[in-house]
């Protein structure tokens, strides 16, 4: 194992979207053996930093965004990868001509903002929602990542928008997710492995959801959790326990020795 990628929930994260001692205990196993380590996630920084160790986060090279901001201290890197705003207004007209129930937000390196009244405070297990702007504020923003749930057709919007940003669909297939054409977690990781000079064949990826297909595909040691999806699990060289079951740890305590 030359390096380590980690995605956050339903993987390192338990259901209370916390990082158990097991697992925590492993991280440092890894973090003392100087094995470089990324953690790739959808979250902006600002949640990433509650739900993560201090002594995790300064260790490790930090993928937010599902590939879109990329932070290595260790390296000095930074790297913000966004939507142009002729391209976002235009998916924003799209959405509410076509899709009068959407609910849109639009994140803009570690800032986070709607035209709407949204409160997913109960539902994503966060406690703040995004800022109130005005629609005509909103379409003047080159975004790091849009939001979209509650859409009568996903599907659509796929195919309209393919040619010009990248689209995940997650979260049992209820949340639409939007980035720059070309951005995500495995072109992040490809490039945080050229910087260091390492071969993909040798890196260990974790995930659970369809954001971590990329990074199955291109990794040489893929494990999906056992609360995986399906398609994960076809692509994996194993399947580990679930997320509540510390499968992180009990993986990496074998390939560790």
């Amino acid at each position: 194992m030359d390096a380590l990628v980690l995605d956050l929930d339903g993987t390192l994260l338990n259901s209370d979207k916390k990082v158990s001692g097991r697992n925590l205990r492993a991280l440092k196993e890894v973090i003392k053996r100087d094995i470089p380590m990324i953690i790739a996630t959808a979250r902006p920084p600002r949640s990433v930093k509650q739900m993560l160790p201090e002594e995790i986060r300064s260790s490790a090279f930090m993928v937010y965004y599902n590939g879109a901001l990329i932070d290595g201290k260790s390296l000095n890197i930074h790297y913000h990868f966004s939507i142009d705003s002729k391209i976002s207004t235009d998916i924003i007209k799209y959405l509410i001509e076509t899709e009068p129930q959407h609910c849109l937000s639009i994140e803009a390196e570690d800032h986070w903002y709607s035209y709407q009244d949204l409160d997913f405070t109960k539902t994503m297990q966060i406690t703040s929602n995004p800022e109130k702007i005005t629609l005509k504020a909103l379409k003047k923003i080159n975004p790091t990542k849009i939001l979209v749930s509650h859409l009568d057709s996903p599907l659509s919007l796929g195919n309209k928008l393919a040619s010009q940003v990248t689209i995940i669909t997650t979260d049992s297939n209820q949340l639409t997710q939007i980035m720059k054409h070309n951005i995500s977690k495995e072109f992040a990781v490809s490039l945080l492995s050229e910087k260091l000079g390492l071969s993909l064949d040798q890196v260990v990826v974790f995930g659970d959801d369809f954001n971590d297909l990329g990074l199955f595909k291109c990794c040489g040691y893929p494990v999906a959790m056992k609360n995986a999806v399906p398609e994960l699990k076809q692509l994996a060289a194993e399947v580990t326990d679930s997320n509540d079951q510390d499968g992180v740890a009990k993986t990496l305590e074998h390939l560790l020795g």
